[in-house]
């Protein structure tokens, strides 16, 4: 299997150094958008090609891509993509937010038979929430809290006037539905987008997203109550190294769909 990678940061990084690891996978490409691109370094590194548009990487031939770059990249690749046969495993997952791409991307998928996969990421649970969910499920909740380096050069945070060096307790950044919350935070909590892809949709998901100088961790909670009963999760996650914005978490969410997408046998649902 052929695998495209549109981005060059972590993830990007990541699969390349684990590809012994994912059976018989094989790095197409890499799509960044200009020569500038931090995958063009990497690319040469690890002696694969290095691309700066679409048609290139479609012309290497993957049997799927793999999105890691950002909510624009989804915005921009995944619909060509999928129209060209291709399937794509979307990481930046609160690109979805937005129901009219969502919409689209769901059509030429069934189309084209070419499988749109957004995986879990930093979280899990979400077998249990879809199992929740098919008997009936009345609240979802999830709170992001990460330590305030996190929330860094984030148009939002930087609107709402808040020293992040110098807070002394948890603040909360956002308390409203995924709906809302889910675009002002463009690389941070794509985990609260999935979860909302899986239940109960962006407006009956809650989403609290919290600034704590006392967290070493990448902590998330969430809630599911339902007619089942109720769940209740806990993530303490790892930063990745050269992210905190990202739990390693999800970087290894990555390398996990891509064994899935070979794979004939499949745990969980």
């Amino acid at each position: 299997m052929r695998i495209g990678i549109i981005g060059g940061g972590v993830i990007a990084r990541l699969v390349l150094e684990h590809r012994a690891g994912l059976g018989d996978v094989e790095v197409a490409g890499i799509l960044g958008r200009s020569e500038a691109s931090r995958g063009n370094p990497l690319a040469a590194i690890f002696g694969i090609p290095f691309v700066t548009s679409l048609g290139a990487l479609i012309a290497l031939k993957p049997d799927a891509v793999i999105e890691a770059a950002s909510h624009d990249a989804v915005r921009q690749h995944a619909a060509p993509l999928l129209e060209a046969g291709i399937p794509v495993i979307v990481l930046s997952g609160g690109a979805l937010c937005d129901d009219a791409l969502r919409a689209k991307l769901a059509r030429l998928a069934a189309d084209k038979r070419a499988l749109l996969y957004v995986p879990s990421g930093g979280i899990g649970g979400l077998d249990a929430l879809k199992a929740a969910c098919a008997a009936g499920v009345d609240e979802v909740e999830i709170a992001v809290t990460k330590p305030p380096a996190a929330w860094r050069e984030i148009p939002y945070v930087e609107r709402l006037g808040i020293d992040l060096d110098g807070l002394a307790c948890a603040t909360t950044l956002f308390d409203g539905t995924a709906r809302d919350g889910v675009p002002h935070f463009p690389a941070n909590v794509n985990i609260a987008a999935v979860l909302s892809l899986a239940g109960v949709g962006f407006d009956r998901t809650r989403l609290k997203v919290v600034a704590d100088p006392a967290l070493e961790f990448n902590t998330h909670y969430i809630t599911i109550r339902g007619r089942t009963g109720t769940i209740s999760l806990k993530f303490e996650s790892v930063p990745a190294p050269d992210n905190p914005k990202t739990a390693l978490l999800a970087c290894y969410s990555a390398l996990a769909a891509i064994k899935a997408l070979g794979s004939p046998v499949r745990y969980g649902t």
